[in-house]
């Protein structure tokens, strides 16, 4: 997809250098701000975000243009433990592979954590780009958030003490701080050679992929603590109109009682979701979208391997 004319690419201040480009794996555990910070280096919103697990199921290609490198940035599902019923559904075995497998053919990786904290499931996915053997850049994301300023340089010493890290950066994804140096240091992991993609591209998804994408980020925004998992979207219909989209979003549920919930009390909720989702797809189109939604059911499509493969869900 390509970039619309009101946006613009972040350009960091770099010196004369040899241009660079390559893929970079975001990878982290669950909410840590990997598609916040994605967005942020694109320069436009090509991934969603919520602060529930589970919001990026896909991996997604950002593509963020600078004027002397292109980093091609690979964002992930969050990489967590198999472990209980839940986590052992069809639905998290294909997000842990896709997770995975983003690891493969990249040039660098960046390990996105939370400022101040560090755990089992940051460990996990470090060992997990150790033995992927690529360079691991280390992101300390939210450090706007951190109540004692005076603790961060302590607990970057204690985290980068026995790791192996090519270099280490506080940021503020959300609020875009800290990202120059960041950019400037994957850049030189990159290897010397042309940009892969335009620079007016974002991403290789297409607009229809970012469609459904939007609902489910509304689903996961208004819905996320009544029905965290059992939802996906589906686009039956795309087309274009003149300079309208007429844009056809079915959301899947897994039993009649989450349909209720979904569509609320006279339809409201359901409107409230498509309308936020209309919105967000007119800022990144660019143009005019007429959304229709609906609300089906399909039991146990999320441990369902043929229903995942049919909702888009592939390797």
């Amino acid at each position: 997809m390509q970039r619309p004319r009101c946006r613009a690419p972040y350009n960091p201040v770099m010196s004369e250098t040899p241009f660079r480009a390559g893929h970079v794996a975001v990878v982290g555990r669950p909410n840590v701000g990997k598609s916040t910070l994605v967005n942020a280096l694109v320069g436009a919103k090509v991934s969603i975000t919520s602060n529930r697990p589970q919001t990026t199921r896909h991996r997604l290609l950002g593509i963020a243009s600078f004027p002397h490198g292109q980093l091609l940035l690979v964002d992930t599902p969050g990489i967590h433990r198999e472990q209980g019923k839940a986590s052992s559904s069809a639905m998290h075995r294909w997000m842990n592979r896709a997770a995975r497998g983003a690891l493969e053919g990249v040039e660098a990786a960046a390990l996105v954590i939370e400022a101040g904290r560090w755990d089992d499931e940051d460990a996990l996915a470090y060992d997990a780009l150790r033995a992927a053997k690529v360079p691991v850049v280390l992101v300390v994301n939210q450090v706007d958030r951190l109540k004692d300023k005076t603790a961060l340089l302590p607990f970057l010493a204690k985290v980068s003490e026995s790791r192996d890290f090519a270099a280490v950066h506080p940021v503020s994804a959300l609020k875009r701080k800290g990202l120059e140096p960041l950019v400037d240091d994957l850049l030189k992991l990159m290897p010397e050679q042309p940009a892969l993609y335009g620079e007016d591209e974002i991403t290789d998804k297409s607009q229809r992929f970012l469609a459904g994408e939007l609902v489910r980020e509304q689903l996961m925004r208004q819905l996320g603590a009544e029905l965290p998992y059992a939802t996906t979207v589906e686009i039956e219909r795309f087309e274009a109109e003149g300079a309208m989209f007429r844009i056809g979003a079915v959301v899947w549920v897994e039993r009649e009682g989450q349909k209720a919930i979904v569509i609320g009390k006279g339809g409201s909720r359901l409107r409230e979701i498509g309308s936020r989702a209309r919105e967000a797809m007119e800022r990144l189109f660019g143009t005019k979208v007429f959304l229709e939604t609906w609300v089906r059911v399909r039991t146990g499509w999320s441990d369902d391997e043929a229903a995942l493969r049919a909702f888009g869900y592939t390797e």
